[in-house]
């Protein structure tokens, strides 16, 4: 059971990394006197969604560009009378 245990306990912490940043002292100061325990979640869930947003941003951005850069195919009506001549 121990080894089940720490083996869960070994990959849960080899999936996350840790990113450290600077941030003014008296703010620091401020969540410290705060005491709430919940900061380090309410960080990562702002820098998660933060950076999805920002991702879906550039992948929207990046399928734009591929789009406009695609050259115009035959008309709707055009690939309807050719299949329906097809039949």
């Amino acid at each position: 059971m121990t080894l089940i245990y720490l083996r869960c306990i070994r990959t849960i912490m080899s999936t996350t990394s840790v990113y450290s940043i600077r941030i003014d002292s008296r703010i620091k100061k401020m969540i410290d006197d705060l005491d709430d325990p919940a900061w380090q979640d309410e960080v990562r869930t702002f820098i998660e969604q933060s950076v999805r947003r920002r991702r879906k941003a550039q992948l929207l951005a990046r399928a734009r560009e591929v789009h406009r850069t695609l050259d115009e195919g035959p008309s709707a009506a055009d690939l309807i009378r050719e299949d329906r001549d097809a039949r």
